[in-house]
């Protein structure tokens, strides 16, 4: 059995999500008060903090139909993270160093929880 076959892709991406979310709150956090800020500074923490939360659901689904349905979301929250990340810098409220690494891994889940969830509707 080789290292890859032990992995457990699960709890990798189940900590990658919540350190997502994390990384999306901490700098966040530090924009200033506005009415426009706070409010897209709501919705992206909202929509982040659910695909870790609806990720951790999908690991303690009852069936496979409850599965692809909680995968739905993960990947309907992440697009629209993505989104949000995607206003916030083209509004320039964030220096382009700072929200990269936060389009990267968006990016990244993205992809991932999209081939997922196409996985699990093959089942």
């Amino acid at each position: 059995m080789s290292n890859f076959d032990r992995v457990d892709f699960n709890q990798i991406f189940r900590e990658r999500t919540k350190s997502f979310s994390i990384a999306i709150i901490r700098t966040l956090s530090s924009l200033p008060f506005s009415d426009d800020i706070s409010i897209i500074r709501k919705q992206i923490i909202r929509s982040a903090t659910s695909v870790a939360a609806n990720y951790r659901a999908v690991s303690r689904a009852r069936s496979e139909k409850e599965k692809f349905a909680k995968m739905c979301i993960v990947v309907e929250e992440i697009d629209e993270t993505q989104l949000w990340l995607e206003i916030i810098e083209e509004l320039e409220y964030l220096n382009p160093e700072k929200i990269l690494h936060l389009k990267a891994e968006c990016e990244e889940l993205v992809k991932v929880m999209t081939k997922y969830k196409f996985k699990l509707s093959q089942v």
